[in-house]
């Protein structure tokens, strides 16, 4: 276990841009707008070759003027209490507020170390109006611009002096599977990622856009670590304005790319809809496995439309989804919410798949036997190997003599056999064709090598021809001078 660092401090006071400054990457949204944090966001940072874990939170609020306060409070206090130590941010450029007073009284009460940062100074005159800060009886403050980096290096080293050391983890454990919770706003992912973490770890609100930023949720099930990435809500792009809700849908697509198994939440009591299907064929074009959940299963009216009837409907409108499996759940009861982190196990053990080269050109040759492709300009289309190149999504390669020949409907018949034969039934399969351009030579005498060989003598030829002619020339000019 790595020592905690926790953020805080009042809404827009910079605490999301030190998070970023001090794990170096951009993984934090940050906005000129208030209130943009509300879940404790994680990152790993390194000073001075000691490794530590820092906490985002959102800004405190004593007070209900923001529609998340409370929720927002009740996860700064559990940030506070997993912490080592604790780093009160401060504006430099608006002063002190009630808030910072009420917020410095309770972080002495939890009797762990803070360091006091008043932020955003970045000139001379900054730094000599800083002397209201003392009104919360500290002793010493660290002026900083998270912005600029300008006086973090004092901070850190000061506060890595007092942490204690990491215990490293043991390098043999499982590896871990990177799980995105994607879908339209509203439709349940926070609350299905409090039910498999265990406990209300993000908020959770019936006001549609409550997530924001994509947190990051690890969860140990059955000896398998998975780490559980809550994503903001996708809506339509014709309906999405704000600046900030545009980084957030960037986040949820980002999130996909890093991820192994997306898990499609659809609102069931809703119904599907085209936006659902939209998600979906994001989730395909990344490549990830993918598991469709159809969520607030206690809200339908199973007499009227039953699991059957949805699920038929769902295949019907994602038939490019056809491997991914299907479930209806409930992540307000817990209705079945024990079967998908072992249904997402499943998809990304085949989504890791390795096959023997030789089994594979059985499996393609036997297929081509069985159904012979069309012809391409009175010619036959002929399959000389195939190979796989890659896992996660297991990926082939079919080397033939005219790979732009190959129909779509021969190659979705491809896959399928891929699919029944090796078996893969649950996760994505990328084939790929390629020209295989008669025998291959290793010895370097190519056409291609004997062409530039070739170039490179004429080359030669006629330098040797130039320095010749002039060398005559010179010798010529000689004798008519001394003449």
């Amino acid at each position: 276990m790595k020592p905690v660092v926790a953020l805080v401090g009042r809404p827009n006071v910079g605490k999301s841009t030190l998070f970023n400054r001090l794990i170096r990457d951009r993984q934090a949204l940050v906005d000129d707008m208030p209130g943009v944090t509300r879940d404790r966001h994680y990152g790993e940072a390194r000073w001075d070759d000691k490794a530590f874990t820092v906490i985002d939170t959102g800004g405190f609020l004593t007070e209900d003027d923001d529609y998340f306060a409370a929720q927002i409070r009740d996860q700064l206090a559990v940030a506070v209490a997993q912490a080592s130590a604790l780093v009160l941010i401060l504006d430099g450029r608006s002063g002190l507020s009630p808030y910072d007073h009420d917020l410095a009284a309770m972080l002495r009460k939890s009797g762990k170390p803070v360091f006091y940062v008043v932020n955003k100074i970045e000139n001379q005159r900054q730094l000599d109006d800083l002397g209201d800060f003392y009104a919360l009886g500290i002793e010493s403050f660290y002026p900083v611009s998270a912005e600029h980096g300008i006086g973090v290096a004092d901070l850190l080293d000061d506060l890595v002096t007092g942490l204690p050391d990491a215990v490293e983890p043991d390098m043999e454990q499982d590896k871990v599977i990177r799980i995105a919770i994607v879908g339209r706003p509203n439709v349940g992912k926070s609350s299905l990622a409090n039910q498999l973490f265990g406990s209300p770890r993000v908020v959770v609100n019936e006001k549609a856009g409550t997530t924001r930023d994509a947190i990051e949720l690890e969860v140990c099930h059955k000896g398998q670590r998975f780490v559980l990435v809550d994503t903001a809500g996708i809506r339509r792009k014709g309906k999405v304005t704000e600046k900030l809700e545009k980084f957030s849908i960037l986040k949820s697509l980002k999130s996909l790319e890093n991820c192994h198994v997306a898990l499609i939440l659809i609102d069931a009591a809703e119904g599907i809809t085209d936006q659902d299907i939209t998600i979906a064929g994001y989730a395909e074009k990344k490549g990830c496995g993918a598991v469709f959940l159809l969520n607030k299963w206690d809200r339908v009216d199973k007499q009227e439309k039953g699991e059957k009837a949805y699920i038929a409907e769902l295949r019907q409108m994602a038939k490019f989804l056809s491997y991914a499996p299907a479930m209806t759940t409930s992540a307000l009861t817990g209705q079945r919410c024990h079967r998908i982190l072992d249904m997402a196990a499943k998809v990304y053990e085949e989504y890791g798949f390795r096959i023997n080269t030789g089994t594979l050109n059985r499996i393609i040759a036997d297929a081509v036997q069985r159904e012979e492709p069309s012809l391409h300009k009175g010619r036959r289309l002929k399959f000389f190997y195939a190979t796989q190149v890659a896992t996660r999504p297991p990926c082939f390669v079919c080397f033939v003599n005219y790979p732009k020949a190959v129909h779509f409907s021969y190659e979705r018949y491809l896959v399928n056999q891929l699919r029944q034969m090796i078996p893969l039934n649950l996760t994505p399969i990328r084939l790929y064709f390629r020209e295989k351009t008669g025998r291959m030579d290793f010895s370097g005498k190519t056409r291609e090598n004997e062409r530039i060989a070739l170039k490179k003598e004429r080359i030669t030829t006629k330098r040797k021809k130039e320095r010749k002619e002039q060398s005559r020339k010179k010798r010529q000019r000689d004798g008519n001078t001394g003449g």
